[in-house]
């Protein structure tokens, strides 16, 4: 791969910031049920959310089921809410990065499991730096979610571009070796200065 290749970068924990203890402690206190169970109704309904199977307040009615209750519709606005809050930091030494990248020559595009409101939310409030990509392949607008193999296929199609073309960036191992069982190049992301030597060691070069 050269610079001339493409960079198919993951949004959450590798531009955009994991939630803050703060901020997962102010979604459990909004839903008003103990942390373990809402954190394991939380990501095992997230899914078909990321999908766009789900609108928001369905997510969140069906994690009320899940955790033997009913929010209401005020409860739900404030869940959807904290949750749109617990997601919205970014890393700018890596908005940065991708900026330098945009000035040097590679293609990028943006690969991310995100429900509706979520990419909504990015997209009204992070527009200077999203519109650096190519291709945003939102989950919820794709309908596929990494790791599933559609979800690197859809990109591929979008981008029109061989697998062998393509490096992929991701924090979760599992979605490195997805991109991995599709022919591409992965990098598992452990922070900007990393991410800058596995570039020059793919023949990605970014400003200095």
């Amino acid at each position: 791969m050269t610079s001339r290749g493409t960079v198919l970068f993951d949004l959450f924990g590798v531009i955009a910031l994991p939630q803050p203890l703060e901020a997962q402690a102010a979604l459990v206190a909004t839903a008003g049920t103990p942390a373990p169970p809402f954190w394991d109704a939380y990501w095992r309904l997230r899914p078909p959310y990321d999908r766009g199977d789900l609108t928001g307040p369905a997510y969140w009615r069906e994690v009320g089921t899940a955790l033997g209750t009913r929010f209401d519709a005020t409860r739900v606005g404030a869940l959807i809410d904290a949750d749109l809050a617990s997601w919205s930091a970014v890393d700018e030494e890596m908005v940065a990065l991708v900026g330098e990248l945009a000035a040097t020559g590679p293609r990028l595009a943006l690969l991310s499991n995100i429900p509706p409101e979520l990419a909504n939310h990015y997209e009204q409030h992070h527009a200077a730096w999203l519109r650096l990509f190519d291709v945003r392949a939102f989950s919820c607008r794709t309908g596929h979610a990494k790791p599933d193999p559609a979800a690197y296929a859809w990109c591929l199609r979008a981008l029109a571009v061989p697998p062998r073309d393509v490096l992929f960036v991701d924090d979760r191992e599992e979605n490195v070796a997805a991109a991995h069982a599709a022919g591409l190049h992965g990098v598992l992301f452990t922070g900007a200065a990393d991410l800058r030597t596995a570039l020059r060691e793919h023949g990605v070069s970014a400003a200095a």
